[in-house]
């Protein structure tokens, strides 16, 4: 059974962490950190101003995803003390704020209510870690996936494994793809991509169709009309447009974007 917890990573620390690499830990958390426990970075409010160059906010805030590798005790300590491998480390592009709409992400019990935020090391279930993950920058999170770390030249791997995935599909009307398609042309209205006209009749009759209003955003069955509802896109401008799982740039956005960043 996979397990969640919140480790907090504190501006001043006793412990010599290394963010996304180790984590250094009292033997009370032990049962919390074991191989392969998903975890999400924490920092509390910030207390001391000159760390604020070195932070995302002052606010309490959630700044990453991680799972736990080896654990092994640090000989280092008297105190009988423990550290993790990190493994599969990957930040969040901006913070989520520990408290939204008043309301913290975490699940206060109420035994806890006065001494919650000093448990450096909290568990959580995956409801609260799914909610947290949501609102980052992050499209997905593989939980089987180890981060590729040691030697380059000589490292591998094994893959193909199959593993179940539960997932909602939103139903897509192939004659609305061929509508808009039959509007819009094959040549990327982003970038001005055409594929057969680059790779010749291997290339003919190939781009992809983007709803400019997502059919995953929770509205249900709606009408779509292929002229103002959907543009063509090549997969890089369509993989831009969605790159960020919290904002979906629109068409106007991303021309803009490539306007700005497209050398001369």
């Amino acid at each position: 059974m996979m397990k969640y917890v919140i480790i907090t990573e504190n501006d001043v620390s006793q412990w010599k962490d290394s963010t996304g690499r180790e984590y250094h830990f009292p033997k009370r958390y032990l049962k919390y950190l074991t191989k392969g426990t998903s975890v999400i970075y924490y920092k509390g409010l910030m207390k001391d101003r000159s760390f604020a160059s070195k932070r995302m906010t002052a606010s309490a805030h959630y700044f990453g995803i991680a799972q736990i590798g080896d654990v092994k005790q640090d000989n280092d300590s008297d105190k009988n003390d423990y550290y993790a491998e990190i493994v599969n480390f990957r930040p969040f592009s901006s913070p989520v704020l520990a408290k939204q709409d008043g309301q913290f992400l975490e699940s206060i019990p109420t035994s806890k209510i006065k001494n919650y935020w000093r448990d450096g090391v909290r568990e959580i279930n995956e409801e609260c870690f799914k909610k947290i993950f949501s609102l980052s920058d992050l499209n997905d999170f593989d939980a089987t996936n180890d981060s590729d770390q040691g030697d380059l030249e000589s490292y591998s791997r094994s893959e193909g494994k199959s593993k179940l995935v539960y997932s909602t599909k939103y139903e897509r009307d192939n004659t609305l793809r061929d509508k808009a398609i039959e509007y819009h042309g094959l040549t990327c209205m982003g970038c001005g991509f055409n594929f057969e006209k680059v790779y010749g009749e291997w290339g003919a009759g190939f781009i992809h169709v983007h709803h400019t209003k997502p059919l995953s955003n929770g509205e249900g069955e709606r009408e779509v009309n292929p002229r103002t509802d959907m543009v063509v896109l090549c997969p890089n401008c369509h993989s831009m447009i969605h790159r960020r799982k919290n904002r979906t740039l629109n068409l106007d956005e991303l021309i803009i974007l490539l306007k700005t960043k497209t050398p001369n």
